[in-house]
């Protein structure tokens, strides 16, 4: 995390750059063009560390927003409820499709562009909502963050 820092702010104007734990969770300040900056990291993730992966930007008021809209507060464990936030708009039917797999004890909620997961007891271990499975259904890639780290990102974009 310490080079991605380091590469995100010597190569792109996002001020002050920081990271909260070892996810890909990165705090800088909201640049005017989103798409273009996080395809910019995108590209200097892949380039420089071999990985492609989507690179989501969420703002504090969105992730306020997300949090507010909790559809599953009954939760019964904080690290089982997943907010996966979508580069984008999901496929019609991404929700019935995705119904279809779940197991005992899994919910899944869709709210705006971020899909909610409320896993089983036994966590990302033993859901059938594997990466392939929510791409292809969703038609849309998307990064995921457990609702601690969610409250945190938020905690920490507050000013």
């Amino acid at each position: 995390m310490a080079e991605l820092r380091s590469l995100m702010t010597a190569q792109l104007d996002l001020g002050e750059v920081s990271t909260y734990i070892a996810s890909g969770n990165v705090i800088c300040d909201v640049p005017a063009d989103r798409d273009r900056v996080c395809a910019e990291v995108r590209t200097l993730i892949h380039d420089r560390f071999g990985v492609d992966t989507p690179v989501v930007l969420r703002t504090h008021a969105e992730l306020e927003v997300v949090l507010d809209e909790n559809p599953f507060p009954d939760a019964a464990n904080d690290k089982l409820l997943h907010v996966m936030f979508l580069e984008g708009a999901p496929q019609d039917g991404a929700v019935d499709a995705l119904t279809a797999r779940l197991i005992p004890g899994e919910r899944i909620a869709l709210a705006g562009h971020d899909l909610w997961i409320d896993y089983a007891p036994g966590g990302v271990h033993t859901t059938r909502l594997t990466r392939a499975v929510l791409d292809r259904a969703l038609g849309v890639a998307g990064t995921a963050r457990n609702l601690r780290t969610v409250q945190k990102l938020a905690e920490l974009t507050a000013g």
